[in-house]
């Protein structure tokens, strides 16, 4: 955010106060009206979760492949790091017979999530939780977690690195933490080191070579339908979506998508290495920062 437009008189927010309030807005606008969940629909076709309603490139072919990535046996804890309104964590929850820990920096994400609990898992909707928390400061125990995963929240943090060794933190040695992530095609990615750094091994890198169409047809979907989502949503949201558009379209035919499967080693300690000397997400020194920013 411009803090030019900061004025005396205008209390200053600190970064992660702006970003919660830019969620909960975010949040707001699209409990008003299903009409984002539509053009997911329409963008994704047979492959939308209708029942996740994800804000996100979430697809049943991820969901399916991030079940068996976590290898995670019943009643284990799954935590859902920038869990939004709570669909993803709570589908994987049901089908792997997990409990659950999600946390997101907007309170009105948590709230909807907490209000979906019993339509995905009935009587056992306790054994969900969902709270307000940051990435880079989850509130859980050291080796809490059975399994981990973060989808399309890492590119929006402030630092991915802390973010990173936080949830090998949270990791249970022999443990796995699901990431999907981003970068230009022909670059050498970040991943790899950041992951050592963390005291994480790369265990799979699984392409998603449908995700850029996808998110190519729904940006096109938010231009042609820009009158009704200024209807819907309000002039606000609606510009940010399309300002998103126009800038993420030209990058998408360079971008490689990813879900990455990293693990805590069984016999050691996620202890984190020297610190990476990548710039910041949103830093423009950065040359991959626009290909990590994570759409919406």
């Amino acid at each position: 955010m411009n803090t030019a437009r900061t004025t005396t008189a205008e209390p200053s927010l600190n970064l992660g106060d702006r970003r919660r309030a830019q969620y909960d807005a975010f949040h707001a606008a699209r409990a008003r009206t299903d009409l984002a969940t539509r053009l997911y629909a329409q963008a994704m076709g047979e492959d939308h979760p209708t029942e996740v309603a994800a804000s996100g490139s979430c697809d049943m072919p991820l969901l399916g492949l991030m079940a068996a990535r976590l290898r995670m046996r019943p009643g284990r804890l799954l935590v859902d790091a920038g869990c939004g309104t709570g669909g993803i964590g709570l589908w994987l929850a049901r089908a792997l017979a997990l409990r659950l820990d999600g946390f997101d920096c907007s309170p009105i994400a948590v709230a909807r999530a907490g209000a979906r609990r019993h339509a995905f898992l009935g009587a056992g909707a306790d054994r969900a939780l969902f709270r307000v928390a940051e990435l880079e400061d989850t509130g859980l125990p050291d080796a809490a977690a059975g399994g981990i995963v973060c989808v399309d929240a890492l590119g929006r943090a402030c630092g991915r690195d802390a973010v990173l060794r936080e949830l090998a933190r949270v990791l249970a040695p022999g443990s796995r933490l699901l990431l999907t992530r981003s970068s230009r095609r022909g670059a050498e990615p970040a991943w790899w080191p950041q992951a050592r750094s963390a005291g994480l091994e790369v265990e799979h890198v699984d392409e998603r070579p449908d995700e850029p169409a996808m998110w190519e047809r729904l940006y096109r979907l938010w231009i042609t339908h820009a009158d009704e989502l200024r209807h819907e949503l309000g002039e606000t949201q609606t510009r940010n979506m399309l300002s998103e558009a126009h800038r993420m379209l030209p990058t998408l035919p360079d971008r490689r998508a990813v879900l990455l499967t990293l693990r805590r080693p069984a016999t050691a300690p996620a202890t984190p290495g020297a610190a990476d000397t990548m710039t910041g997400p949103r830093d423009p020194g950065n040359r991959d920062a626009s290909d990590e920013r994570t759409p919406q």
